[in-house]
C-alpha cells in the first residue's frame, strides 16, 4: 500500500516531486509509525465491517482501529467480539479477489489483556490481517499486563503484532500524579520498545475529567489544561534523541452529516487555479478548526491523527505531504559535506538553515517524505486535498 495510492499514476506524477513509498504491515516500525497517518476508528459492532474496511482502503485510508472499548456499550462486547472474528474471516476471503485493493493496517482496541490472547486464537488464519492492538487508559500498572498478553499472542500466532497505548488516564492529567505517571509509562514502553508502534493521546478523556468540550472553532491547544498534558507527553516520550516514540494527534470530534464534505468544485481537477474558492469551501464545511489543529499537532511534535469520520482523512494526509521547500531545506541540511555544522541560506532564499540544530528536524522531515511524498514545486495543500478527496 501507499499514501495516495488510490489516485492514478498520472495524477500522482502531476502532484509529486517524489512519490510516497510503498509499504506493508511488515515494513520497518520506524516508517510504519509515521505512515499511520489519519487512523480511522470504527465500532466493531458494524454488521458490514469487512466491506467498510475495503471501501475506506479505496478512499485512501491506510490504518484503522476496530473498537471494542468506549465506542460500544458494555453489553455489546460479546457480540462485537463474535462480529469481529466473523468479519476478519470474511475480509481474509475477500482480499484475494479484491484486485488492487489491499486492506489498511488493522488494529483492535481492546478493554482487557485477556481479550488479546483470546481474539488472536479465535481469529486463526485471518490473524495475518491484524497489525496489533490499541491499549486503553495506559499506565505502568495497567500497561504491563496488556504488553505481556501481546507478547504471548505473538508467540501463539507466529507474527509481529504492535501495541499502540492510549495515554488518557486521569493520573496523567492531574498535576500531582503527572510526573510519576509519565515516568512509569516511559519505563514500560521502553522495556517493550520493539512492540510499541506509536503512542496515542486520549484528549476526549482529558476533557471529560473536568467536564470540558471544545467547540468546532477551538483546537486542543486552546484548552490550556489539555495543551499542558500534550506538552509534557512530548517532553518525556517524544524526544528526537533516539529515546522517543511517535506520538499521534488527538481526535477531532466534529463532522458534517453528509459524507461528501466539499462543494462540487473540489471534486474537479486540482489544477484549476480556483484556490480561493476551494479554501472558502473548506471553511464553509467547518474544517477550519481541524486544519489549524493539524498544523498545531505537527508544530508540537505530533504525527498523524486519530479520526472518527472519513471526511477527516484527506485533510490529514494532504497536510502530511512534505512541501518542495521543506524537502529542499532538509536535503541541504543533511548533505554529507555539511556534517561539521555551519549556517547556510535556504535554496528558497527566505530563511536560515543551521545544520546542527536543524538536523533532527531534517531527519524527521525526510522520514515523513518517504511515507507521504514530496509535493511538486507550486503544488500546495489545496491541490493535494482536492485530488485526495476524489
Amino acid at each position: 500500500m501507499r499514501h495516495f495510492g488510490h489516485l492514478s499514476p498520472q495524477v500522482r506524477r502531476e502532484l509529486f516531486h517524489k512519490e510516497p513509498a510503498e509499504f506493508s504491515s511488515q515494513s520497518p516500525a520506524r516508517l510504519l509509525s509515521v505512515a499511520l497517518g489519519a487512523t480511522l476508528y470504527s465500532p466493531a459492532t458494524r454488521p458490514r465491517l469487512a466491506g467498510d474496511v475495503l471501501k475506506q482502503a479505496r478512499r485512501g485510508v491506510v490504518s484503522m482501529v476496530l473498537c471494542l472499548e468506549d465506542s460500544i456499550d458494555d453489553a455489546e462486547v460479546p457480540g462485537a467480539e463474535e462480529n469481529l472474528v466473523r468479519q476478519f474471516a470474511e475480509l481474509a476471503s475477500a482480499v484475494p479477489a479484491a484486485g488492487s485493493t489491499e486492506p489498511p493496517l488493522l488494529f483492535v482496541r481492546v478493554r482487557e489483556p485477556a481479550q488479546i490472547t483470546s481474539l488472536v486464537r479465535r481469529l486463526g488464519p485471518s490473524t495475518r490481517l491484524l497489525s496489533g492492538f490499541v491499549l486503553p487508559k495506559f499506565t505502568e500498572e495497567r500497561g504491563i499486563p496488556f504488553l505481556e498478553a501481546l507478547t504471548a499472542a505473538e508467540a501463539d500466532c507466529g507474527r509481529r503484532l504492535f501495541a499502540m497505548p492510549v495515554l488518557e488516564s486521569p493520573d496523567l492529567l492531574h498535576l500531582e500524579t503527572r510526573v510519576e505517571t509519565l515516568t512509569g509509562i516511559a519505563r514500560t514502553v521502553d522495556k517493550y520498545r520493539d512492540r510499541v508502534l506509536a503512542l496515542r493521546l486520549g484528549v476526549t478523556d482529558f476533557c471529560s475529567a473536568y467536564g470540558l468540550r471544545r467547540s468546532p472553532d477551538m483546537t486542543a491547544y486552546d484548552v490550556q489544561i489539555v495543551a499542558s498534558v500534550i506538552a509534557d507527553v512530548v517532553n518525556v516520550l517524544g524526544r528526537a534523541d533516539g529515546t522517543g516514540f511517535t506520538v499521534t494527534g488527538p481526535v477531532w470530534e466534529y463532522f458534517r452529516l453528509q459524507e461528501r464534505m466539499f462543494k462540487p468544485q473540489l471534486r474537479q481537477s486540482p489544477f484549476t487555479g480556483r484556490a480561493e474558492e476551494l479554501r472558502a469551501a473548506l471553511i464553509e464545511h467547518d474544517m477550519d478548526g481541524l486544519l489549524r489543529e493539524i498544523d498545531l499537532d505537527r508544530a508540537n511534535g505530533l504525527q498523524g491523527k486519530t479520526c472518527i469520520h472519513p471526511s477527516h482523512i484527506a485533510p490529514v494526509h494532504a497536510l502530511s505531504v512534505v512541501s518542495h521547500e521543506e524537502f529542499s531545506d532538509a536535503t541541504d541540511i543533511l548533505r554529507p559535506e555539511r556534517c561539521g555544522g555551519g549556517v547556510l541560506r535556504s535554496a528558497y532564499t527566505n530563511k536560515m538553515n543551521e545544520v546542527k540544530p536543524h538536523r533532527a528536524w531534517a531527519e524527521r522531515t525526510l522520514l515523513r517524505a518517504e511515507a507521504f511524498g514530496v509535493a511538486r514545486e507550486g503544488v500546495g495543500f489545496v491541490e493535494l486535498l482536492a485530488a485526495g478527496s476524489i
